[in-house]
């Protein structure tokens, strides 16, 4: 029996995934008619928000996108603590191709993607002897993704009791659906120290798991779709009473049933737009119409937009939402402000999450960490004037160090990590720092 099945075997219980608290699940569901609420589900937030929902889906495919960029690098700290220079070693392969024909860039978009729906990423590694976890060392061995919906992670206490401050994870959970009642396998029990879970937005009524950012915009997301729903009946039909017919009270029920079907034969939907109307005595037609300008769709639908993106971390006129899209918001200044407040803000606090969550997986040489590399991410390059104006700065800075009889190898580690410990002297200085008549003779035979 491996030690997380034995450990299970004692005092524990399951927590269960944030949408099946009572609170939570309640929430957004009401029983009218005309309400399209969202479940509290994995297969609801996919199905109903980021399937059915453009700026969700534009929001979630920006922040896997940009995040998607960036690399992996090991990180050993200098003798002050602070961060040294980053390198890379055999220990990256295993992320690098996560599995067959896989690439990093594929392994952080499936973190994003769970991140964003189920508020979670859970992954360990398999190998082709079926082995898992700290066991998979044999051929084949891979990054396998765990299923959210299908994971939960086994708390233990001496005490019993979920709020007891010993309580904390022993082991995580994996069983797949049943088949027609039936399951095809066994439960899968792995030690925190053999996954990686990547939540980098803690669910405030757990202690152990995250939270979908989709939740606190849930009625945004609906209320969005109701808009687009609206908007696309105005086209299709009219989503309110366009044409008002009264008909004088002596018209039998038949020839209001023929009059109606005649009428919307030859005067409904797009196709028959602005046709003269011509009816016989007695009806009396009265027009009741809204254009898109007075129904104000743009800023009504904008600002629910606008509220996706911030809660996705992205902002706008990155995403490219309305809003985001008008005004001085393009402007170059407003624009890199936008870049780096998304930078800054969101991607890196995301890949040094994710960095530390996926540390598990590999062999991190001795005294290392894993970390992230973004030097490559071209949403966070400057412009080329701004690269040159920098790399001048760096180059003075450079020569001025070196005249001042720092080593150039410890002048470039300095520019790579902003490190004032990386700076070694030389022992030399320049003619400037002599005292008066301490100049070295020339050597005899030299001009």
């Amino acid at each position: 029996m491996r030690l997380s099945e034995r450990l299970v075997s004692r005092k524990a219980f399951s927590q269960p995934p944030f949408w099946s608290n009572p609170e939570v699940s309640g929430m957004f569901t009401g029983s009218l008619p005309d309400r399209e609420a969202i479940g509290n589900d994995v297969a609801a937030y996919i199905n109903d928000a980021y399937k059915q929902s453009g700026p969700v889906f534009a929001a979630s495919l920006a922040r896997q996108m940009l995040f998607s960029e960036a690399r992996l690098a090991f990180q050993r700290p200098s003798e002050d603590g602070r961060p040294g220079a980053l390198f890379a070693d055999s220990g990256l392969d295993l992320l690098n191709n996560p599995w067959p024909n896989g690439t990093l860039g594929e392994l952080f978009a499936r973190m994003m993607q769970d991140a964003d729906l189920a508020g979670n990423f859970w992954g360990t590694t398999a190998d082709d002897d079926g082995n898992l976890g700290a066991a998979a060392i044999g051929p084949g061995r891979r990054v396998a993704r765990m299923k959210p919906e299908w994971t939960s992670v086994i708390l233990g206490s001496k005490s019993g009791n979920l709020h007891a401050l010993d309580t904390k994870p022993i082991a995580i959970k994996y069983a797949a659906p049943m088949v027609n009642g039936v399951s095809q396998t066994d439960p899968v029990y792995l030690l925190p120290s053999e996954v990686c879970h990547f939540s980098p937005n803690p669910d405030p009524s757990a202690r152990f798991r995250g939270m979908s950012w989709l939740t606190p915009v849930l009625r945004e997301i609906e209320a969005d779709k109701a808009a687009t729903k609206h908007k696309l009946n105005f086209f299709r039909k009219g989503a309110m009473l366009s044409t008002i017919v009264r008909l004088d009270k002596e018209v039998s029920p038949d020839q209001f049933r023929e009059f109606v079907a005649e009428f919307e034969a030859k005067h409904q939907g797009v196709d028959t737009a602005y046709k003269t109307l011509f009816v016989g005595g007695g009806a009396d037609v009265t027009v009741n119409s809204a254009n898109m300008q007075q129904l104000d769709f743009k800023n009504t639908q904008g600002a629910g937009e606008t509220r996706i993106a911030a809660a996705s971390g992205i902002h706008p006129v990155i995403i490219g939402l309305s809003e985001g899209l008008a005004g001085s918001s393009l402007n170059a200044g407003n624009f890199d402000a936008a870049k780096r407040l998304t930078a800054d803000k969101t991607l890196r606090p995301l890949w040094r999450t994710a960095a530390a969550s996926l540390q598990p997986l590999v062999n991190t040489p001795d005294g290392a960490t894993l970390t992230y590399d973004d030097r490559d991410v071209a949403f966070l390059r400057d412009d080329s004037t701004d690269v040159a104006a920098i790399q001048e700065k760096q180059a003075i800075t450079a020569r001025q160090l070196t005249d001042a009889g720092y080593t150039p190898e410890s002048v470039v580690r300095f520019l790579e990590t902003n490190n004032l410990s990386e700076l070694q002297h030389s022992g030399l200085y320049s003619v400037q720092l002599q005292p008066p008549g301490t100049a070295q003779a020339p050597i005899a035979g030299e001009a």
